[in-house]
């Protein structure tokens, strides 16, 4: 409990003012709720997959995996706390472009700059694992929907989607897009935070 960071450094702070879409106060008070979850200043992926299984009925373990991913920049398995506020600036409050170009990446598994059709069916069968008493697999299937995809968004027929492709695509794709909005999940976020928060006040 010694080495327990208690407070972020200033030049930690300022880095994650003008890097995300957050305020200095709510910095501050994500540090305060990310310490108390999280003593050691780091989320496993296992812990990760725990907290996703919170927020959704179905088995989200697969796709916390691929999220974790993308907020793990530097690759060392564990999300620290700027690693984890980059990410979530992003994802609660980006633009279009930063969520299109966050969700490419989930999209692209192995990093290589292309989306092929089994990286974009196997995340859409991870998220309607998600969601469980969800109609998603009820109107079509994961193979019939990556299909669907491929024939308006893979404009030269090569079999892979580049970002570009990708982005052009997706501004005009509802489930795409919906997939990146994590509205519930964010506020559900920002109210339990607050509550630990004052808890530990």
């Amino acid at each position: 409990m010694g080495n327990r960071k208690t407070k972020l450094k200033k030049d930690e702070l300022n880095d994650l003012m003008e890097g995300t879409h957050f305020t200095q106060k709510e910095i501050e008070d994500w540090y305060k709720g990310f310490m108390k979850s999280c003593p050691s200043g780091f989320v496993s992926s296992a812990d990760f997959q725990d907290m996703y299984s919170d927020f959704f009925e179905g088995d989200a373990s697969e796709f916390a995996t691929h999220v974790f991913r993308t907020f793990d920049s530097d690759k060392s398995g564990f999300i620290d706390f700027k690693e984890f506020m980059y990410s979530l600036s992003i994802t609660s409050r980006g633009n279009l472009e930063e969520k299109l170009e966050w969700a490419f990446r989930i999209y692209d598994v192995d990093g290589d700059g292309y989306v092929t059709k089994f990286e974009m069916e196997n995340i859409i069968r991870s998220v309607y694992k998600m969601y469980a008493d969800s109609r998603l697999g009820k109107k079509e299937t994961p193979e019939q929907r990556t299909a669907r995809i491929f024939e308006k968004f893979d404009l030269n027929k090569d079999g892979k989607l580049t970002m570009e492709e990708f982005k052009t695509g997706a501004r005009s794709d509802p489930f795409l897009v919906l997939m990146m909005q994590y509205k519930a999940l964010h506020s559900r976020k920002d109210s339990e935070s607050s509550v630990q928060n004052n808890n530990g006040q």
